[in-house]
C-alpha cells in the first residue's frame, strides 16, 4: 500500500485533530505524531499552526474561494441566481465545517488575538469572503445585471453571514437540525435577488 506523501498526511491529522479537540488544543506536536511525522518534519512544509490552519480551510473543505475568484474574472455568466446559490451553498457548507474547528479559539481572548494577528500577516482571515462575494457583485453591477444604487457590500455580508450563523443557530431548535442546504442556499439567493437584481424576480406562488 503506497504511503501519502508527508504534506497530505499532515493536513490529514491537522484537520481531524482541529474538529475533534478544536483548533486551540491541537498542538503540532500532536499533529505531528498523528501524521507519522517529526514536529521538525511538520515545520519544512509549513511554517506555523496557523499556515496549517488556513491550508486545511483552503485544501480540505468545500472551495468557497476559488469559486468567487472565478465568478469575478468571468462576471456575466449563467443566471445571476444561479450563481448565488451556488455561492450560499458552498458557503453554508464551508461554515458548516470549518465552525467546529474554529470555535475553540472564542473561549481564549489571546489565543483568539494571536491567531488573528497570524492570519493577517498570512494575508488570510473570515472577512475575505465578504470581500470576494463583493467583488463579484460589483463586477456583475458592471455588467448590468445587478442595480447600479445595490450596496454590494451589504448585500455580500447578508448572505455570508446567514450561511455561517447555519452553522451554530440551529442546534438548541425542537430538532436540532440545520436547515437543508440546497432549499436554504435557494431561499437566501431568491431573497438578496429582490434587493439587489436589475430584472424583476417571479412572483413565490
Amino acid at each position: 500500500m503506497e504511503t501519502k506523501p508527508a504534506r497530505v498526511r499532515i493536513l490529514d491529522a491537522a484537520h481531524e485533530l482541529m474538529l475533534t479537540v478544536g483548533l486551540a488544543r491541537a498542538t503540532t506536536k500532536e499533529i505531528a505524531r498523528a501524521a507519522g511525522c517529526s514536529e521538525a518534519a511538520l515545520y519544512k512544509h509549513f511554517d506555523s499552526k496557523e499556515e496549517l490552519f488556513v491550508r486545511v480551510l483552503a485544501e480540505r473543505l468545500p472551495r468557497l474561494t476559488p469559486l468567487l475568484d472565478s465568478l469575478v474574472a468571468q462576471p456575466g455568466g449563467g443566471t445571476l441566481e444561479a450563481n448565488l446559490t451556488e455561492i450560499a451553498r458552498e458557503a453554508a457548507l464551508f461554515y458548516e465545517q470549518s465552525f467546529p474547528i474554529a470555535a475553540s479559539l472564542y473561549a481564549e481572548t489571546q489565543l483568539k488575538r494571536r491567531h488573528d494577528d497570524a492570519l493577517r500577516t498570512l494575508g488570510s482571515g473570515p472577512h475575505l469572503p465578504i470581500q470576494g462575494l463583493d467583488a463579484y457583485l460589483r463586477a456583475e453591477q458592471a455588467a448590468g445585471r445587478v442595480r447600479a444604487d445595490a450596496d454590494t457590500y451589504a448585500a455580500a455580508s447578508l448572505l455570508i453571514g446567514a450561511c455561517a450563523q447555519r452553522a451554530f443557530a440551529y442546534d438548541a431548535t425542537e430538532s436540532g437540525e440545520r436547515p437543508p442546504v440546497d432549499a436554504f442556499a435557494a431561499r437566501l439567493a431568491r431573497t438578496l435577488l429582490g434587493g439587489i437584481s436589475v430584472a424583476p424576480q417571479p412572483r413565490q406562488s
